[in-house]
């Protein structure tokens, strides 16, 4: 019998923005295949709430508070994640703000800078320091990179967002050239339109529904679960995709089809 390659018992994982939306729906399933799961997220309060429920699950998971565009917060993520369970083998990158809304023209440059600090900056020095650990143990590990189809398919008014992801995947890429060699897997993954607390803020400021855009953004007519990324997502950290590294996964209805 072949045994699960899906499974992460055994397994040490973070999962930056895990306090909701995308993150929290990876935490949880990343923590339900055996991982012991490092929430991080700026809002205490809601690290602790996926905590929690995976507690409520019968899994195991700590809350780390860290501002991931903070290099001496990363730095104290993984350290935190080393002191209370040992080690380290994955990470899903997954923390991010809402885009910008302005033309080029007229952006305003400090929520250029947060954006890019947040989005961009954010997932380097989390690799950085989960590779620099991956290196010292030396050990595999596995790394996954939250862009978006923006990563691929520009969108008007969002520069600083956009620009982000582009980033995003020319840091995955390189991240897969460099540290092939020492078996450290570097994938993205490219989120559609997914049902979050940021897409529905952002619907809600233009007065539209779920069935003004659906149809538009997803081949299938409906808006993408923050589950149906956490699949993708635990998998690329899994032995089930142990010859995949450099990988661009869209999981987006076809959107990038078009």
């Amino acid at each position: 019998m072949i045994g699960d390659k899906t499974s992460l018992k055994g397994r040490v994982a973070i999962v930056t923005g895990g306090g909701m939306g995308m993150g929290a729906a990876t935490a949880r399933l990343m923590a339900a295949r055996g991982a012991c799961v490092v929430v991080s997220d700026t809002n205490e309060k809601a690290a602790r709430e996926t905590v929690a429920m995976i507690a409520a699950d019968g899994g195991t998971a700590e809350a780390v508070v860290a501002d991931v565009a903070r290099e001496s917060d990363v730095e104290a993520m993984i350290a935190q994640t080393v002191g209370r369970f040992g080690k380290l083998d994955c990470a899903v990158n997954n923390a991010a703000i809402a885009p910008d809304n302005a033309p080029i023209a007229e952006a305003d440059m400090a929520v250029f800078d947060r954006l890019i600090a947040v989005n961009l900056r954010g997932v380097m020095l989390c690799m950085k320091y989960e590779i620099r650990h991956f290196l010292k143990r030396k050990a595999a590990g596995a790394i996954v990179n939250i862009g978006s189809v923006s990563s691929q398919r520009p969108q008007a008014f969002n520069a600083a967002y956009v620009a982000s992801k582009h980033g995003v995947v020319g840091l995955t890429k390189t991240g897969s050239l460099e540290y092939a060699s020492h078996g450290i897997r570097v994938n993205a993954v490219l989120p559609g339109s997914i049902d979050t607390p940021m897409l529905r803020t952002a619907l809600n400021s233009t007065g539209k529904k779920e069935e003004d855009f659906a149809p538009i953004l997803s081949l299938f007519g409906r808006f993408g679960k923050a589950e149906e990324v956490a699949e993708a997502s635990a998998w690329l950290c899994s032995d089930a995709a142990s010859y995949v590294t450099g990988h661009c996964l869209a999981v987006d209805a076809g959107y990038l089809s078009r």
